[in-house]
């Protein structure tokens, strides 16, 4: 079962990364973009047959390490 994880920051948390983006993106000449927020995608393949397992697995995985969820949310797809 392959899972797909989407994490980013929470709203209200700066985004350093994301102004840079931003910045960058004006200067070449892409102003209409805004608010640019920076996040991370991974794909992991999950060893696993029954999906509510897999996904109690990989709901593990994003609270004990792919995720500060202090800071950051997430949010996951199994196929």
């Amino acid at each position: 079962m392959k899972a797909k994880i989407h994490v980013t920051l929470k709203p209200g948390i700066l985004d350093p990364q994301g102004k840079a983006i931003e910045h960058a993106l004006a200067t070449l000449g892409f102003a209409n973009a805004g608010n640019v927020r920076m996040g991370k995608y991974l794909e992991l393949d999950i060893n696993e047959a029954a999906k509510d397992k897999a996904e109690a697995q990989v709901k593990a995985m994003c609270e004990k390490l792919l995720a500060n969820t202090i800071i950051e949310e997430y949010r996951y797809e199994l196929q």
